[in-house]
């Protein structure tokens, strides 16, 4: 049942212009066919595509390829022209590594020993890789932030941890490196002192090094959510939620420009920010508190203004819907959430209010892996491994198909070029059209 706690301020309803005109204005739609996948959640940070046709059937007759892998990892892969880079230890040491589009592995590049994680869904390598089309940055819980040619040749390293101290939190590390036109830039959001840090991208130079310190109770300042690119009053800008603040930065010197706070204002313990928030037009869909300890929190935040806009862009907050791990899909003017027990629920985002919700089938294991949109098709997978398919056209759902893969996955899937690709535990799949296939 749908509960809306608060509702305020106004928002413009025409979500499909407001989407392409934020778009256009930020950047974002630069890569029209989008045919690659250049970082975690896509090439618009959407976590979906609409170019393609892909797999319902994720089994052994659409399964294009599947390649070994060296060590537990639980980043997500990227794609740039065809050729494929996730990171992975080797031999005990942190890896970017390289396969081709038949899932040949090209290259390793190798750096220190890794540090294994602790969660048992955790790993030294959680950060997903980015990509401008020139390099491929890295970063690995040991702190080393790394630039890498397509050829797999080091341009350049350095160690965070040892440069800015132990990052102190509960748990494993998760915030991927984020590309800007000039800068690499890292967020470190923990018990420690917190801060956001630009480094060149040819030289690996730090540029700027703002703090990001906010007075939290327990675990509530450690954080694992990755900051996006946007356009914030016509300038480059950095979007970070964390430390129960969501706050815009000057993405030349880090100063900021725009901050909302009140999210916890309860002052609940343990509460760290895991999932991260999507953009529809000016809104800002952002998932909060604990929905897997039956305490969800979801706020819909209208981005513009400037300074502190905790008590005018606040549009509205449930108290009956979030998820507290896997991060939600943008897909043609919606907010899809598939919440840490496979609960399923597409949200308006401007005014907060479930157009339908519905579930995946039930087991004990939960949901880690954020969910993608591809086609139309909803791909989600569990811990254990298994991963579902269901319908979401049409403002309906439908459960189509369910493959056990026998090995972890924590990675999301990636759609491109008509092709899903999946990260487990100890492989790399490939499912294609069953049609396209030799």
């Amino acid at each position: 049942m749908k509960v809306i706690v608060s509702r305020r301020a106004s928002y413009d309803a025409r979500f499909p212009l407001a989407l392409f005109l934020f778009l256009l204005v930020s950047g974002l739609a630069v890569a029209d066919d989008r045919s690659e996948w250049p970082r975690w959640r896509g090439p618009q940070d959407t976590g979906s595509t609409e170019v393609g046709t892909y797999p319902t059937q994720l089994e052994e007759q659409t399964l294009k390829w599947k390649a070994d892998l060296p060590g537990k990892g639980c980043s997500t892969p990227i794609v740039l022209n065809r050729t494929i880079y996730l990171t992975a230890p080797v031999d005990g040491k942190d890896a970017l590594l390289c396969f081709d589009w038949n899932g040949k592995q090209l290259w390793a590049a190798t750096f220190g020993p890794e540090t294994p994680g602790k969660h048992r869904n955790g790993s030294g390598c959680n950060a997903s890789p980015v990509t401008d089309g020139d390099a491929v940055f890295v970063y690995f819980k040991t702190g080393t932030l790394a630039a890498v040619d397509l050829s797999g040749k080091i341009r350049w390293q350095t160690n965070l941890v040892e440069r800015f101290g132990e990052d102190e939190r509960f748990w494993d590390h998760g915030t991927s490196p984020v590309l800007t036109d000039e800068y690499v830039v890292m967020a470190r959001m923990h018990a420690g002192d917190s801060w956001l840090a630009a480094f060149d991208k040819n030289s690996g130079k730090l540029a700027w090094k703002v703090a990001r310190d906010y007075s939290t109770p327990l675990e509530s300042d450690q954080c694992y959510t990755t900051p996006l690119v946007i356009q914030h009053n016509n300038q480059e800008a950095l979007l970070v939620w964390g430390a129960c603040h969501l706050t815009i930065h000057d993405a030349g010197d880090g100063a900021v420009l725009w901050s909302c706070g009140g999210f916890n204002p309860d002052s609940k313990k343990l509460w760290p920010a895991i999932a991260n928030p999507v953009i529809v037009g000016d809104m800002v869909v952002l998932c909060y508190g604990r929905n897997d300890r039956r305490a969800p929190r979801l706020h819909g935040i209208r981005l513009g203004g400037s300074g502190d806009v905790t008590g005018s862009n606040r549009v509205w907050t449930r108290g009956d819907v979030s998820s507290f791990v896997p991060s939600p899909v943008v897909y043609r003017g919606r907010v899809y959430l598939v919440r840490d027990r496979g609960e399923v629920e597409c949200i308006d985002p401007g005014t907060g209010e479930t157009i339908w919700s519905d579930a995946l089938p039930e087991g004990r294991p939960s949901f880690y892996a954020s969910p993608t949109i591809a086609g139309g098709n909803l791909y989600a997978a569990r811990e254990d491994g298994m991963v579902f398919v269901a319908s979401v056209q049409d403002g309906r759902f439908k459960l189509l198909t369910e493959q056990e893969l026998g090995e972890p996955v924590i990675g999301s899937p990636v759609p491109v070029q008509n092709r899903i690709l999946l990260r487990g535990e100890q492989h790399l799949f490939c499912w294609e059209m069953a049609d396209r296939l030799p």
